[in-house]
């Protein structure tokens, strides 16, 4: 039998059909074949998401890992033992000023960064301050490469309020987590043994290699720096602090502009803040703030029958309500009033003692880093 031409072509075309549709049902999920369909529509964004997308795409090409090589002296062998580790940090200028943290480059012979478009530069320590844990690089970078961090108010924060950390976490490049700010004013003791006061607590997953990337608000501003850990072991515990990006700021003004920070120093070694006022908890030795007579906890003896005990009257303290007339209610406004000033400079204290308001001057000295 012959067939006709056309109805070979017939033919062959319904063949191809069938052929097609087998092969389309198999790849959409041919119940015959076992697969379930796959929806091909576009699966729409949460609001949480798009925040989360948003701040991504904002944000990552402002942050920069970092690797350092140094020696380490071997105590048993006494040999120079090579040494290398890693960080984050974050775009300040399009003159490649890099901001992290100390501890990530303290002790290396060699800093280098590494750029969002993965360019790697050698980099130079313009200035550091250990008792902040900060510090400042500097990159010879094209300026379209440089993509400057926008820089928000870490004195508007509250408990509560979602943050993303960004950064390099086991050399993993530019991870996002996100989590909320647990708590603030929180203290951490540096390398140096100062302590850094008005530190943020956050949950969002801080590991080996965030140090020095930003801590972001909603709107992707650096409201802090990712400095530690706190846990037994090196790794995330869901508690991360950060040092706030007021008090950064501030160091990176001075760093940038002299190298080091020329702080002036009031003279009062700590504050707890309170409904009423922040209230001094130690004073220096003949530092300014006990010289012009504020007053901290006083030391008591107490008597219980054959017993003597010794405690502390806080109620004898003074409370900081105002700093040169303008009030104060954390630790982060009495540092930027006070820092706002030069040492040798006088500035005026309001406490309330025994239930007055009561002025206070002293003359600033400049601290020590």
């Amino acid at each position: 039998m012959t067939t006709s031409p056309r109805y070979a072509r017939v033919a062959c075309l319904l063949t191809a059909l069938a052929v097609a549709a087998q092969a389309g049902a198999q790849s959409a999920g041919d119940p015959a074949a076992g697969l379930p369909p796959v929806n091909a529509a576009p699966v729409p964004l949460s609001p949480e998401e798009e925040t989360n997308v948003r701040v991504y795409q904002q944000v990552n090409r402002s942050v920069v890992h970092i690797t350092t090589r140094g020696a380490q002296l071997d105590d048993f062998f006494f040999l120079a033992v090579p040494r290398e580790g890693s960080g984050s940090g974050s775009v300040l200028s399009k003159r490649g000023h890099i901001l992290t943290n100390y501890h990530v480059i303290d002790d290396a012979n060699v800093v280098a960064v590494t750029l969002h478009d993965g360019t790697t530069h050698p980099a130079k320590l313009v200035g550091s301050d250990p008792s902040n844990d900060l510090a400042v690089l500097q990159i010879d970078a094209p300026p379209e490469s440089l993509h400057p961090i926008a820089w928000g108010d870490s004195g508007r924060l509250a408990v509560g309020m979602r943050v993303f950390a960004l950064g390099n976490p086991f050399g993993l490049e530019r991870t996002l987590t996100t989590g909320i700010i647990s708590s603030l004013n929180r203290t951490l003791r540096t390398e140096n043994q100062r302590l850094v006061r008005g530190v943020i607590q956050t949950d969002a997953a801080i590991n080996p290699g965030n140090s020095g990337g930003p801590l972001l608000n909603r709107r992707g501003e650096l409201i802090g720096i990712n400095t530690a850990i706190v846990g037994r072991a090196a790794q995330s515990s869901g508690v991360g602090l950060a040092i706030p990006s007021n008090t950064a700021r501030r160091v990176v003004e001075e760093l940038i502009r002299h190298g080091r920070v020329i702080r002036p120093d009031a003279g009062i070694l700590g504050l707890i803040p309170t409904d009423d006022g922040l209230m001094v908890a130690r004073l220096a030795p003949n530092g300014p703030a006990a010289r012009a007579g504020l007053r901290g906890p006083e030391e008591k003896v107490v008597q219980r029958g054959a017993f003597f005990f010794r405690g502390i009257d806080r109620s004898r303290a003074d409370l900081i309500v105002a700093v040169e007339g303008k009030e104060v209610r954390t630790v982060d406004d009495f540092l930027t009033a006070v820092e706002a000033k030069r040492p040798g400079e006088q500035v005026t204290i309001t406490v309330v003692r025994e239930g007055r308001k009561v002025d206070v001057a002293l003359e600033l000295e400049a601290t020590r880093n």
